[in-house]
């Protein structure tokens, strides 16, 4: 069964940066594009970025752009965020998804608080 097991999250002032990891198993995680989703609080899932199968192209989403870079490392199934010049607005619960642009994760999501 696929499982998602995402790490990484925590408190960290305005400005500051956090490196968010996802640990995928239970399918062929080199045969799918991969995404970040978050969910702020009171509010729905938000997509955040995706990568291509090879890594070789991504995408993201207006907010996150020149501050946040999705990567994965296929040989050992992980998926990474790196996310630089963190906002208050940038708090959130966030997941691993399996797919391009998805929005339905399964995992249990890590927390990010970006707070003074």
């Amino acid at each position: 069964q696929v499982q998602l097991v995402e790490s990484g999250g925590g408190l960290v002032q305005p400005g500051g940066s956090l490196r968010l990891s996802c640990a995928a198993s239970g399918f062929s995680f080199s045969n799918y594009a991969m995404s970040w989703v978050r969910q702020a609080p009171g509010k729905g899932y938000e997509w955040v970025a995706s990568i291509v199968t090879h890594g070789g192209f991504t995408l993201y989403e207006d907010s996150v752009k020149g501050r946040f870079s999705i990567s994965r490392d296929n040989a050992e199934n992980m998926l990474y965020l790196q996310m630089n010049s963190l906002k208050p607005e940038d708090t959130a619960v966030y997941y691993c998804s399996k797919g391009w642009r998805t929005t339905d994760p399964s995992g249990q999501g890590t927390q990010v608080t970006v707070s003074s």
